[in-house]
């Protein structure tokens, strides 16, 4: 976990990062150094002037390249698409020290250092991204799992530690046990030189992990009353291997919470689910205050809206949607109308899909930017949502989705969000299993909410709205 946010950073992300920041910082530093007139007399003599111009342009480059998704684990393990991002990276800064060069000459960005800086980098970039696939792939540098258990949550933490290789974690043993845990009916593995589980014969717990090496084993028992061996396990624990909870590696892992592999003692006693009083004046006072920038900075533009509402369809500007918020309250969401004034005379509620034929033309580039969500701001200021958190649902799917998806009434503990980290994190839904895997982000932001985790879903969001992604 990151001190003060609930996000896991695997440690082999995080050292690619610093690493590279260093190797940004450097090349520009030696690029300055090798185009200065008088070399390195003349950048020790002019010290903090140079360094400053070189955080102009080095700082922008580390963050767009987050921006770009060049550290998300299907991009870091894609040579091919981590060239792609960087190549989009590189020429967004082009434009962005263009910018900035022209609005502050006083920097006196010198562009022949800048553009063979900016070369050097991209080359050693690609340098570096070579030589973490390469380490990055070498097994015996990961940590060796053993999954105890063959509950609901077991094949998801297998898939997840093998569609994720950045997190150093390698399943090379799953054991099943039945009665107090001291019999063994069935073991699997994986060797090291191959990465598909197969049969093996049966062993105790204890003769497997000395096997396999294993220096973590994840319990994935749905149920452990009687088949948990403790005793065991406690001698492992002792001996240096180290034995988690399923529940909470998936949690820590994946940003979500597993819905279907929980109990209610977990939710009862695990740490989180109290929002306290500190965090609920925190949020009221942020979202006022960031709602109210937000609808001054959207004034100039809303005369353009309403016209392009009106001049390209029938019927009212704005639109009013009954919606669940906190505690099952009813209120009246307030968005720009992106759909036709009928759109649900024939049908009923019913979610959007892709290409629907009742969005408008306006309102599908409305939705794209998120415009039409404007005048929840207003919902936001009269204390009917929160700037961030679960997405209020309409009451005619509350009902159904409450019957069909276990603690779905949990997402009604906080006031719902204009966005939150289901919206950042997963696409726009339009099925019960779409509804039960926002469930899981949004069970995940009510456990650790926090201004840490809201900064982060803000970013994302402004993130989300320039890519446009995740609208329908």
């Amino acid at each position: 976990m990151i001190q003060g946010l609930p996000i896991y950073l695997p440690k082999r992300t995080f050292v690619l990062g610093i690493s590279e920041a260093c190797l940004i910082h450097f090349t520009l530093v030696t690029v300055t150094v090798l185009g200065s007139n008088g070399g390195l007399s003349t950048f020790v003599l002019h010290y903090g002037h140079e360094l400053g111009k070189i955080a102009v342009v080095s700082v922008p480059l580390i963050a767009c390249m987050y921006f770009f998704d060049l550290y998300n684990s299907l991009i870091m393990t894609n040579l091919r698409e981590a060239t792609i991002r960087l190549a989009q990276v590189l020429g967004a800064m082009c434009i962005f020290w263009a910018f900035v060069d022209y609005i502050c000459p006083t920097l006196e960005l010198d562009q022949r250092i800048v553009l063979t800086g900016l070369t050097f980098v991209a080359l050693l970039l690609l340098l570096s991204r070579k030589m973490f696939l390469v380490i990055n792939g070498v097994p015996q540098l990961a940590d060796r799992i053993l999954i105890l258990g063959d509950g609901p949550l077991a094949e998801p933490l297998l898939k997840e530690f093998n569609s994720r290789p950045e997190l150093g974690l390698r399943v090379v043993s799953r054991v099943v046990t039945v009665s107090n845990g001291n019999n063994l009916i069935k073991t699997t593995y994986a060797e090291p030189t191959n990465s598909r589980l197969g049969p093996c014969v049966a062993d105790p717990l204890s003769d497997a992990v000395k096997r396999f090496r294993v220096n973590r084993i994840v319990v994935a028992m749905k149920d452990r009353r009687g088949k948990l061996p403790v005793q065991l396990l406690l001698s492992l624990k002792c001996s240096g291997v180290r034995v988690e909870d399923g529940t909470d590696v998936y949690e820590t892992v994946t940003g979500k919470v597993p819905i279907e592999s929980i109990q209610e003692g977990w939710l009862l006693f695990s740490p989180g689910f109290c929002v306290s009083r500190f965090i609920r004046a925190y949020k009221r006072l942020a979202s006022i205050t960031l709602s109210t920038i937000g609808m001054l900075i959207s004034l100039p533009i809303l005369p353009f809206i309403i016209v392009a509402i009106k001049v390209t369809s029938p019927g009212p500007v704005l639109y009013r949607q009954r919606r669940v918020g906190r505690d099952g309250v009813v209120f009246y969401c307030h968005k720009f109308r992106t759909m036709r004034a009928d759109a649900e005379a024939d049908t009923g509620p019913t979610w959007a899909t892709d290409d629907d034929p009742r969005i408008t033309p306006v309102g599908r580039f409305m939705r794209k930017t998120r415009m039409d969500e404007i005048p929840q701001l207003w919902n936001v200021l009269t204390g009917d949502m929160s700037l961030i958190g679960p997405r209020p649902e309409r009451p005619e799917f509350v009902g159904w989705l409450g019957r069909e998806i276990p603690y779905y009434h949990l997402r009604h503990a906080v006031r719902p969000g204009v966005t939150g980290w289901a919206q950042v994190r997963y696409e726009y839904g339009r099925s019960v299993e779409d509804a039960k895997e926002k469930l899981r982000y949004d069970l995940f932001y009510i456990k650790n909410m926090s201004p840490g985790l809201d900064f982060l879903i803000f970013f994302h969001t402004i993130k989300t709205i320039l890519l446009g992604r995740g609208a329908k």
